[in-house]
């Protein structure tokens, strides 16, 4: 993929040399941004990142690479919201099989507000457009971490705010996004820079 914000950054799927960084980053995020850690009903497929990216055609997990490290993550899933801990109505709204999820949109700290999280999410968008089978691109995030909000925002359609819900339990404020997919199978988000998260 050409799509980069620096010609210093290669943006591309990762690849099984790629998992071991990526993960890094993805626990680094867990315990460093969120700061609680590693949940195991949560965060399943950070412990086996090839069997549920790399080996399912629907999934996908692309990295930022600089000077040949992983210093930025954007996954793909197929499925949306689960019923609990998020509402009925939106489970019901992103069914599984129609839906790709983004997931671990993370830029390592020393390389935030470069494009990076933009990049990588237009990226996401475009595999999406073009894979059979999916109708709507569905995320969502706490919007305690920095920069968070204002980046999905930029780029993205609120569905439901669950902040004062308790969706999530102490310390994590959710809401939801959709980002629409165009008929093209090429998105907008990647046109401009903004700071990327």
């Amino acid at each position: 993929m050409s799509n980069s914000p620096h010609p210093e950054y290669l943006v591309r799927p990762a690849t099984p040399a790629d998992v071991n960084g990526a993960r890094r980053i993805m626990l680094d995020t867990f315990y460093n941004e969120f700061g609680y850690g590693y949940v195991p009903q949560w965060h399943r497929d950070v412990m086996d990142i090839e069997g549920t990216y790399l080996d399912d055609p629907r999934h996908l997990l692309l990295v930022a690479v600089h000077g040949g490290e992983v210093v930025a993550t954007t996954g793909v899933r197929s499925g949306g919201p689960v019923h609990p801990p998020h509402p009925r109505h939106l489970a019901e709204r992103y069914p599984a099989y129609s839906t790709a999820q983004l997931v671990r949109v993370y830029v390592r700290p020393d390389h935030r507000r470069r494009g990076l999280a933009r990049v990588l999410v237009g990226a996401a968008c475009d595999f999406v457009a073009d894979t059979p089978g999916y109708e709507r691109v569905y995320l969502h995030t706490n919007t305690n971490v920095e920069g968070a909000e204002a980046f999905w925002r930029s780029v993205s359609e609120e569905v439901f705010d669950a902040r004062g819900t308790g969706e999530h339990g102490p310390g994590v404020s959710t809401v939801h996004f959709e980002i629409p997919l165009p008929v093209s199978g090429r998105t907008a988000v990647t046109a401009g820079a903004v700071p990327s998260r």
